[in-house]
């Protein structure tokens, strides 16, 4: 319900689901990017299985790196990066929070391990 000023009674409006009614509050907040770094890292956690040796995770521009504190499992994870990333693009779009691209490009573009 609405209050309408001019008759002074309330007007009743569509309902609106709390689905949509997120959504729309991230987007006025401006809270996609951060939310979106947010995701990123936890998909990085759940599907490289490397959470415990990631010092920290930087997702910019559909760039994902990632600083990894052992040498051992930096270079397993450099042969999986192909698989990696089509694994991590398939779970964020399926991501309900995750907003991608506009033109419909993969989330992730790139892995880079350092």
């Amino acid at each position: 319900m609405a209050f309408d000023g001019r008759s002074n009674k309330l007007r009743r409006k569509e309902a609106i689901g709390m689905d949509e009614l997120v959504s729309q509050f991230v987007r006025d907040m401006k809270l996609v990017s951060g939310l979106n770094r947010q995701r990123v890292a936890d998909i990085w956690n759940q599907i490289s299985g490397a959470g415990k040796y990631t010092l920290s995770t930087v997702y910019e521009k559909g760039v994902l790196t990632c600083f990894i504190s052992s040498s051992l499992v930096r270079n397993q994870l450099y042969f999986q990066r192909d698989v990696l990333v089509h694994k991590m693009n398939e779970c964020l779009a399926a991501d309900e929070l995750f907003e991608n691209a506009a033109d419909g490009s993969p989330a992730i573009k790139t892995l880079v391990l350092k």
